[in-house]
């Protein structure tokens, strides 16, 4: 049997529809049934049954589908590999992320991506706020996926991977906590407490950790921090507050704090990004998968 034999019997033993065959097959509905007859002349006796309402597999057909079924998938493998190693799909491609939301999001794609290219190894790796770039511009990581914006001239922005709610996490016990929501000028009425360090940009910090309220006044910011996670002890002790993501509570919710929705401020974007000069067909072949996983949940 020829491949596209093979594939226009499984498709129709699935289908159990011509129409619907031809249109997965990207062919005439008459060359279907001129593939399907061929084959059947060929073995001898009829592998469907067909009426004006419906079409079903005979007895013969169902073993033969039974026994194609791991063929096909054989086949596929050994183009897949082939493929793969063509384009330089081998070896270990490591990602980056900072949050734990895109971290499922990059670990199915993982999986899926290996399932694809089964000679690559896809290692996923957190990186920390206070050095955002530090391991991918060391060569730890080939991509990354992170709060934007990133404005670096070395790197590529990729897409759009997820978009959330901004919220502010406050004491438990502060006036803020029993607020159904809150403006960017009552940051004005707190101290802010910051996720910094030498190798974040300006940029960054001032999009996320705002010196000024959009009227102008001042947001007054305690001493900054290393670590992400050094805030919730801190705002539990009533130190200052800290913005978020609003699904970032699924994962660090404490009762000595509260995440309290803006009003007005912008989401917080995640996107992909990768050195300029180590763009490959294998980053964009994972960044693909990972945004096909993702589908209508993409931004």
């Amino acid at each position: 049997m020829e491949r596209h034999e093979i594939e226009a019997f499984l498709t129709l033993a699935e289908e159990l529809h011509f129409r619907r065959t031809s249109e997965r097959l990207g062919l005439a509905q008459g060359r279907v049934s001129q593939t399907i007859k061929k084959l059947e002349r060929r073995i001898g006796t009829a592998l469907f049954e067909r009426t004006s309402r419906r079409v079903a597999l005979t007895p013969v057909g169902r073993r033969l589908r039974d026994d194609l079924l791991p063929v096909q998938e054989q086949l596929r493998r050994a183009v897949d590999r082939a493929t793969a190693a063509g384009r330089g799909f081998t070896g270990v491609l490591r990602a980056g992320y900072s949050s734990p939301m895109v971290a499922e999001m990059l670990l199915r794609g993982a999986d899926a991506f290996r399932s694809r290219y089964p000679d690559c190894e896809v290692e996923i790796h957190e990186v920390q706020l206070s050095d955002p770039f530090g391991p991918m511009r060391a060569g730890r990581v080939h991509l990354q996926v992170s709060e934007l914006p990133v404005e670096e001239p070395d790197f590529t922005l990729g897409p759009l991977l997820r978009r959330e709610t901004r919220v502010l996490m406050v004491p438990a016990g502060h006036p803020f906590a029993r607020r159904a929501s809150l403006s960017l000028e009552d940051l004005a009425e707190a101290e802010l407490l910051a996720v910094s360090g030498d190798a974040v940009p300006r940029h960054w910090l001032d999009h996320h950790y705002p010196r000024h309220t959009p009227s102008g006044r001042t947001v007054p910011h305690a001493p900054a921090v290393t670590y992400w996670t050094e805030l919730l002890s801190l705002i539990g002790r009533g130190k200052g507050v800290s913005p978020a993501s609003g699904s970032a509570e699924q994962y660090y919710a404490r009762p000595d704090v509260a995440w309290i929705p803006f009003s007005d401020a912008p989401t917080v974007d995640y996107g992909f990004f990768w050195p300029t000069a180590g763009e490959s067909a294998r980053v964009r072949a994972f960044v693909e998968t990972v945004c096909e996983l993702a589908g209508p949940d993409l931004p």
